[in-house]
Protein backbone atom coordinates (compact mmCIF):
# COMPACT_ATOMS: atom_id res chain seq x y z
CA UNK A 1 0.00 0.00 0.00
CA UNK A 2 1.72 3.66 -0.94
CA UNK A 3 2.24 6.03 2.12
CA UNK A 4 0.35 9.06 1.86
CA UNK A 5 2.16 11.95 0.71
CA UNK A 6 1.44 15.82 1.53
CA UNK A 7 0.27 16.08 -2.25
CA UNK A 8 -2.65 13.36 -1.18
CA UNK A 9 -3.58 15.61 2.17
CA UNK A 10 -3.55 18.95 0.00
CA UNK A 11 -6.10 17.59 -2.16
CA UNK A 12 -8.22 15.86 0.36
CA UNK A 13 -8.06 19.00 2.06
CA UNK A 14 -8.59 21.42 -0.79
CA UNK A 15 -5.28 23.61 -0.07
CA UNK A 16 -1.94 23.82 -1.58
CA UNK A 17 1.27 21.56 -1.00
CA UNK A 18 2.67 24.61 0.58
CA UNK A 19 -0.07 25.32 3.09
CA UNK A 20 -0.10 21.44 4.13
CA UNK A 21 3.67 22.07 4.41
CA UNK A 22 3.06 25.13 6.71
CA UNK A 23 0.58 23.20 8.75
CA UNK A 24 2.02 19.83 9.57
CA UNK A 25 5.43 22.02 10.66
CA UNK A 26 4.31 24.35 12.81
CA UNK A 27 4.83 27.78 10.63
CA UNK A 28 2.76 30.77 10.53
CA UNK A 29 0.61 31.29 7.36
CA UNK A 30 -2.54 29.37 7.87
CA UNK A 31 -5.38 30.06 10.17
CA UNK A 32 -5.93 28.17 12.75
CA UNK A 33 -9.44 27.09 11.72
CA UNK A 34 -7.29 25.42 8.43
CA UNK A 35 -3.79 24.42 10.16
CA UNK A 36 -6.68 21.81 12.09
CA UNK A 37 -8.09 20.35 9.74
CA UNK A 38 -5.02 19.53 7.68
CA UNK A 39 -3.69 17.95 10.71
CA UNK A 40 -7.09 16.19 11.20
CA UNK A 41 -6.27 14.72 7.48
CA UNK A 42 -2.88 13.98 7.63
CA UNK A 43 -3.69 11.84 11.09
CA UNK A 44 -7.00 10.54 9.26
CA UNK A 45 -4.54 9.18 6.22
CA UNK A 46 -1.85 7.70 8.81
CA UNK A 47 0.34 10.57 7.29
CA UNK A 48 4.26 10.27 8.75
CA UNK A 49 6.82 12.71 8.35
CA UNK A 50 9.64 10.90 5.83
CA UNK A 51 12.90 10.08 7.49
CA UNK A 52 14.96 10.16 4.81
CA UNK A 53 13.22 14.25 3.99
CA UNK A 54 13.68 14.95 7.71
CA UNK A 55 17.46 13.66 7.81
CA UNK A 56 18.05 16.44 4.42
CA UNK A 57 16.47 19.29 6.29
CA UNK A 58 18.09 18.76 9.94
CA UNK A 59 20.97 16.87 9.81
CA UNK A 60 18.93 13.70 11.61
CA UNK A 61 17.92 10.49 10.84
CA UNK A 62 15.89 10.11 13.56
CA UNK A 63 17.21 6.96 14.91
CA UNK A 64 19.81 5.66 17.56
CA UNK A 65 21.79 2.77 16.76
CA UNK A 66 22.21 -0.90 19.21
CA UNK A 67 24.40 -3.63 18.32
CA UNK A 68 24.51 -6.75 20.50
CA UNK A 69 27.31 -8.63 19.78
CA UNK A 70 25.28 -12.36 20.75
CA UNK A 71 24.34 -14.83 18.79
CA UNK A 72 20.56 -14.39 17.68
CA UNK A 73 19.58 -17.83 19.55
CA UNK A 74 20.95 -16.61 22.66
CA UNK A 75 19.26 -12.78 22.47
CA UNK A 76 15.74 -14.86 21.77
CA UNK A 77 16.06 -16.86 25.75
CA UNK A 78 18.48 -13.65 27.34
CA UNK A 79 15.81 -12.19 29.50
CA UNK A 80 18.66 -8.90 30.08
CA UNK A 81 18.34 -7.90 26.72
CA UNK A 82 14.68 -8.52 26.21
CA UNK A 83 14.22 -5.78 29.56
CA UNK A 84 17.17 -3.90 28.62
CA UNK A 85 15.39 -3.06 25.24
CA UNK A 86 11.96 -2.59 26.87
CA UNK A 87 13.49 -0.14 28.74
CA UNK A 88 14.98 1.61 25.61
CA UNK A 89 11.82 1.72 23.39
CA UNK A 90 9.85 3.20 27.10
CA UNK A 91 11.98 6.17 26.58
CA UNK A 92 11.71 6.50 22.82
CA UNK A 93 8.19 5.75 22.83
CA UNK A 94 6.10 8.53 21.16
CA UNK A 95 8.84 10.79 20.35
CA UNK A 96 10.49 11.29 16.98
CA UNK A 97 13.62 8.60 17.42
CA UNK A 98 13.57 4.98 16.51
CA UNK A 99 15.75 2.28 17.79
CA UNK A 100 17.84 0.82 15.12
CA UNK A 101 18.89 -3.22 16.57
CA UNK A 102 21.39 -5.07 15.05
CA UNK A 103 23.08 -8.47 16.07
CA UNK A 104 26.78 -8.79 14.73
CA UNK A 105 28.48 -12.46 15.22
CA UNK A 106 32.30 -10.27 16.21
CA UNK A 107 33.91 -7.41 16.91
CA UNK A 108 35.19 -6.85 13.23
CA UNK A 109 31.55 -6.77 12.10
CA UNK A 110 30.62 -4.52 14.84
CA UNK A 111 33.10 -2.08 13.79
CA UNK A 112 32.13 -2.08 10.02
CA UNK A 113 28.49 -1.48 11.65
CA UNK A 114 29.87 1.74 12.71
CA UNK A 115 31.49 3.22 9.89
CA UNK A 116 28.39 1.90 7.74
CA UNK A 117 25.91 3.85 9.92
CA UNK A 118 28.18 6.79 10.20
CA UNK A 119 29.03 7.45 6.50
CA UNK A 120 25.55 6.77 5.39
CA UNK A 121 23.70 9.15 8.55
CA UNK A 122 21.34 5.64 9.62
CA UNK A 123 22.05 6.69 13.19
CA UNK A 124 22.58 9.90 15.36
CA UNK A 125 24.46 7.99 18.29
CA UNK A 126 24.56 4.71 19.38
CA UNK A 127 24.21 2.78 23.04
CA UNK A 128 27.75 0.50 23.30
CA UNK A 129 27.14 -2.29 25.11
CA UNK A 130 29.50 -5.23 26.77
CA UNK A 131 32.71 -2.62 26.67
CA UNK A 132 35.86 -4.65 26.63
CA UNK A 133 38.97 -4.31 28.20
CA UNK A 134 40.96 -1.82 26.21
CA UNK A 135 38.14 -1.35 23.40
CA UNK A 136 39.17 -0.42 20.33
CA UNK A 137 35.73 0.43 19.76
CA UNK A 138 36.14 3.65 21.92
CA UNK A 139 38.58 5.42 19.75
CA UNK A 140 36.61 4.11 16.53
CA UNK A 141 33.50 6.35 17.85
CA UNK A 142 35.16 9.25 18.79
CA UNK A 143 36.91 9.37 14.84
CA UNK A 144 33.50 8.87 13.52
CA UNK A 145 31.98 11.69 15.79
CA UNK A 146 29.25 9.35 16.32
CA UNK A 147 27.74 10.22 19.95
CA UNK A 148 27.84 7.36 22.13
CA UNK A 149 26.79 5.94 25.51
CA UNK A 150 28.49 3.22 27.18
CA UNK A 151 26.23 0.66 29.08
CA UNK A 152 27.70 -1.05 31.75
CA UNK A 153 30.44 -0.10 32.32
CA UNK A 154 32.94 2.85 32.82
CA UNK A 155 36.69 1.48 33.03
CA UNK A 156 38.55 1.51 29.83
CA UNK A 157 35.38 4.10 28.51
CA UNK A 158 37.45 6.92 27.93
CA UNK A 159 35.61 10.56 27.42
CA UNK A 160 32.39 8.54 26.52
CA UNK A 161 29.23 9.18 29.26
CA UNK A 162 28.27 5.57 30.69
CA UNK A 163 25.04 4.09 32.36
CA UNK A 164 26.86 1.93 35.03
CA UNK A 165 26.22 -0.56 37.84
CA UNK A 166 28.53 -1.32 40.57
CA UNK A 167 29.04 -4.76 40.07
CA UNK A 168 32.03 -5.16 42.67
CA UNK A 169 29.74 -3.88 45.42
CA UNK A 170 27.15 -6.74 44.36
CA UNK A 171 29.61 -9.64 44.16
CA UNK A 172 31.17 -8.50 46.92
CA UNK A 173 27.62 -8.72 49.17
CA UNK A 174 26.90 -11.99 47.40
CA UNK A 175 30.27 -14.03 48.49
CA UNK A 176 29.70 -12.53 52.54
CA UNK A 177 26.13 -13.94 52.46
CA UNK A 178 27.63 -17.23 51.13
CA UNK A 179 29.68 -17.30 53.53
CA UNK A 180 27.60 -16.25 56.02
CA UNK A 181 26.09 -19.47 55.64
CA UNK A 182 28.86 -21.78 55.83
CA UNK A 183 30.34 -21.83 52.50
CA UNK A 184 33.78 -22.11 52.19
CA UNK A 185 34.60 -23.11 48.98
CA UNK A 186 32.72 -20.65 46.44
CA UNK A 187 33.05 -21.05 42.80
CA UNK A 188 31.69 -18.84 39.69
CA UNK A 189 31.06 -19.10 36.38
CA UNK A 190 31.46 -15.90 34.66
CA UNK A 191 31.15 -14.32 31.27
CA UNK A 192 33.42 -13.72 28.75
CA UNK A 193 36.79 -12.79 30.54
CA UNK A 194 37.31 -9.68 28.01
CA UNK A 195 34.50 -8.03 28.74
CA UNK A 196 35.39 -5.15 31.45
CA UNK A 197 32.28 -5.76 33.93
CA UNK A 198 33.44 -9.18 33.65
CA UNK A 199 36.81 -8.23 34.80
CA UNK A 200 35.64 -6.27 37.35
CA UNK A 201 33.27 -8.94 38.78
CA UNK A 202 36.12 -11.04 39.07
CA UNK A 203 38.57 -8.88 40.48
CA UNK A 204 35.85 -7.98 43.52
CA UNK A 205 34.67 -11.77 43.73
CA UNK A 206 38.79 -12.69 44.34
CA UNK A 207 39.70 -9.98 46.55
CA UNK A 208 36.12 -10.61 49.17
CA UNK A 209 37.40 -14.76 48.90
CA UNK A 210 40.61 -13.57 50.06
CA UNK A 211 39.34 -11.45 52.84
CA UNK A 212 37.41 -14.25 54.34
CA UNK A 213 39.83 -16.59 54.01
CA UNK A 214 37.36 -18.94 51.75
CA UNK A 215 39.64 -21.92 50.32
CA UNK A 216 38.00 -21.46 46.84
CA UNK A 217 37.53 -18.39 44.52
CA UNK A 218 37.61 -20.38 41.47
CA UNK A 219 36.44 -18.41 38.22
CA UNK A 220 35.55 -20.29 35.27
CA UNK A 221 34.50 -18.45 31.97
CA UNK A 222 31.27 -18.57 30.04
CA UNK A 223 29.53 -17.31 26.58
CA UNK A 224 26.33 -16.53 28.94
CA UNK A 225 23.91 -19.61 27.12
CA UNK A 226 22.86 -21.86 29.24
CA UNK A 227 24.48 -24.81 27.40
CA UNK A 228 27.97 -23.48 28.46
CA UNK A 229 27.41 -22.63 32.11
CA UNK A 230 25.49 -26.47 32.26
CA UNK A 231 28.86 -27.35 30.67
CA UNK A 232 30.97 -25.81 32.82
CA UNK A 233 28.28 -26.24 35.92
CA UNK A 234 29.04 -29.91 35.01
CA UNK A 235 32.97 -29.81 35.55
CA UNK A 236 33.08 -28.13 38.90
CA UNK A 237 30.66 -30.17 40.19
CA UNK A 238 32.42 -33.32 38.94
CA UNK A 239 36.17 -32.04 41.19
CA UNK A 240 37.20 -33.33 44.14
CA UNK A 241 36.41 -31.00 46.38
CA UNK A 242 33.80 -29.57 44.76
CA UNK A 243 32.29 -26.48 45.30
CA UNK A 244 29.21 -25.61 47.78
CA UNK A 245 28.42 -22.55 46.16
CA UNK A 246 28.44 -20.80 42.60
CA UNK A 247 28.07 -17.53 41.45
CA UNK A 248 26.59 -17.16 38.20
CA UNK A 249 26.89 -14.12 35.86
CA UNK A 250 23.57 -14.26 34.45
CA UNK A 251 20.52 -16.45 35.72
CA UNK A 252 20.26 -18.28 31.98
CA UNK A 253 23.08 -20.07 33.10
CA UNK A 254 22.31 -20.52 36.67
CA UNK A 255 18.66 -21.76 35.39
CA UNK A 256 20.93 -24.47 33.67
CA UNK A 257 23.49 -25.36 36.82
CA UNK A 258 20.52 -25.80 39.14
CA UNK A 259 19.43 -28.48 36.37
CA UNK A 260 22.82 -30.19 35.74
CA UNK A 261 22.88 -30.01 40.10
CA UNK A 262 19.49 -32.48 40.01
CA UNK A 263 20.90 -34.56 36.90
CA UNK A 264 24.17 -35.04 39.41
CA UNK A 265 21.82 -35.62 42.13
CA UNK A 266 23.68 -32.95 43.96
CA UNK A 267 20.83 -31.27 46.30
CA UNK A 268 20.42 -27.33 46.62
CA UNK A 269 20.68 -25.77 48.69
CA UNK A 270 21.58 -28.68 50.96
CA UNK A 271 24.88 -29.64 49.60
CA UNK A 272 25.17 -26.49 46.68
CA UNK A 273 23.96 -23.19 46.98
CA UNK A 274 22.80 -21.57 43.68
CA UNK A 275 22.80 -17.65 43.18
CA UNK A 276 21.97 -15.89 39.73
CA UNK A 277 22.04 -12.47 38.31
CA UNK A 278 19.80 -9.57 37.22
CA UNK A 279 16.94 -11.51 38.71
CA UNK A 280 14.27 -12.06 35.35
CA UNK A 281 10.92 -13.73 35.65
CA UNK A 282 13.46 -17.21 34.99
CA UNK A 283 14.90 -17.07 38.93
CA UNK A 284 10.94 -17.20 40.13
CA UNK A 285 9.86 -19.60 37.89
CA UNK A 286 12.56 -22.58 38.75
CA UNK A 287 12.20 -24.99 42.08
CA UNK A 288 13.78 -24.26 44.21
CA UNK A 289 13.59 -20.64 43.28
CA UNK A 290 16.65 -18.33 42.21
CA UNK A 291 18.46 -16.27 44.90
CA UNK A 292 19.82 -13.74 42.62
CA UNK A 293 21.40 -10.26 42.47
CA UNK A 294 18.93 -8.37 41.48
CA UNK A 295 18.79 -4.40 39.64
CA UNK A 296 16.48 -2.45 37.86
CA UNK A 297 17.35 -3.35 33.71
CA UNK A 298 14.24 -1.53 32.31
CA UNK A 299 15.43 1.75 34.25
CA UNK A 300 19.05 0.63 33.07
CA UNK A 301 18.23 0.64 29.73
CA UNK A 302 15.40 3.82 29.79
CA UNK A 303 18.23 5.85 31.47
CA UNK A 304 20.87 5.05 29.05
CA UNK A 305 18.48 6.02 25.65
CA UNK A 306 17.70 9.38 27.50
CA UNK A 307 21.77 10.09 28.10
CA UNK A 308 22.25 9.18 24.39
CA UNK A 309 19.30 12.02 23.17
CA UNK A 310 20.95 14.49 25.38
CA UNK A 311 24.07 13.85 23.86
CA UNK A 312 23.30 13.65 20.38
CA UNK A 313 21.22 17.17 21.16
CA UNK A 314 25.19 18.67 21.81
CA UNK A 315 24.50 18.54 26.02
CA UNK A 316 27.57 17.42 28.32
CA UNK A 317 25.90 14.66 29.41
CA UNK A 318 27.51 13.04 33.03
CA UNK A 319 27.87 9.73 34.12
CA UNK A 320 24.92 7.64 35.59
CA UNK A 321 25.42 4.59 38.11
CA UNK A 322 22.39 1.90 38.51
CA UNK A 323 20.66 2.60 42.20
CA UNK A 324 22.72 -0.15 44.19
CA UNK A 325 21.79 -3.82 43.28
CA UNK A 326 20.20 -6.32 46.16
CA UNK A 327 20.19 -9.91 46.83
CA UNK A 328 17.30 -11.55 46.92
CA UNK A 329 17.79 -14.90 49.15
CA UNK A 330 15.49 -17.43 48.16
CA UNK A 331 15.43 -21.69 47.85
CA UNK A 332 18.15 -22.06 46.07
CA UNK A 333 20.59 -21.00 49.07
CA UNK A 334 20.49 -21.82 52.81
CA UNK A 335 23.50 -23.30 54.76
CA UNK A 336 25.77 -25.78 54.54
CA UNK A 337 24.62 -29.24 55.42
CA UNK A 338 27.61 -30.56 57.33
CA UNK A 339 28.09 -34.33 57.48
Amino acid sequence: MRRPTIADIARTAGVSKGAVSYALNGRPGVSAATRERILAIAEELGWAPSSAARALSDGRAGAIGLIVGRPADVLGVEPYFMRLVSGIQRELAGGPTALALQVAPDLADEMAMYRRWAAERRVDGVLLLDLRVADPRVELLAGLRLPAVVVGGRAGAGHLPCAWSDDAAAVGEAVRYLAALGHRRVARVAGPADLAHTAARSAAFEATARELGLDGGETVHADYTGEDGARLTRRLLAAVPRPTAVIYDNDLMAVAGLGVAQEMGVAVPEELSVVGWDDSALCRLVRPALTAVSRDVVEHGSRAARMLLAAVDGETVPDWCTPAATLRPRGSTGPLRRG
